[in-house]
């Protein structure tokens, strides 16, 4: 595993961890040994003391280059993948000294409500309530989520 993050470390500019890796534990300290930018996801089912301890990880091996996402949290709502929740965005960057981003790209989560919703407006909530970016990059995704999304800065503006 080491050896793989090691080339993409050469190449990326950020380390992405997913949701569904937040406490992979072996990973974290991998990426924790090297010299990039990490940007940990919040699972959907994790508390926000739990995003802590999973981020805790990667500085504690002498990686300081870490920025906390949200990106939705699972709820009883079945029509959307997940909700996004801006007031762990609030909670996150009030109790944490990393940066904090908002990915409302989960909240909505399914390929009609993205071609008919306004997401770039959801990005700049995030923004507005204490995130330190106003919008996600978004790259391929997975499952029902849509990986037709090129990269978006959203500028506070729009």
């Amino acid at each position: 595993m080491s050896n793989h993050l090691g080339a993409v470390a050469e190449v990326a500019d950020v380390l992405q961890i997913g949701a569904r890796n937040m406490q992979n534990f072996s990973l974290l300290e991998v990426v924790g040994r090297l010299r990039r930018p990490v940007l940990l996801s919040a699972a959907s089912s994790a508390t926000i003391q739990e995003l802590f301890m999973a981020a805790e990880y990667i500085p504690s091996l002498g990686n300081y280059q870490v920025i906390l996402c949200e990106r939705g949290i699972r709820t009883f709502e079945t029509m959307t993948r997940n909700t996004f929740d801006l007031s762990a965005v609030v909670m996150t960057k009030r109790h944490s000294h990393l940066p904090v981003i908002a990915d409302p790209s989960h909240g909505v989560g399914i390929s009609w409500a993205v071609r008919h919703w306004p997401v770039p407006r959801w990005s700049r909530g995030g923004w507005h309530h204490g995130g330190d970016t106003p919008g996600p990059v978004q790259g391929p995704s997975t499952g029902s989520n849509p990986s037709h999304w090129r990269p978006i800065a959203v500028s506070p503006r729009n």
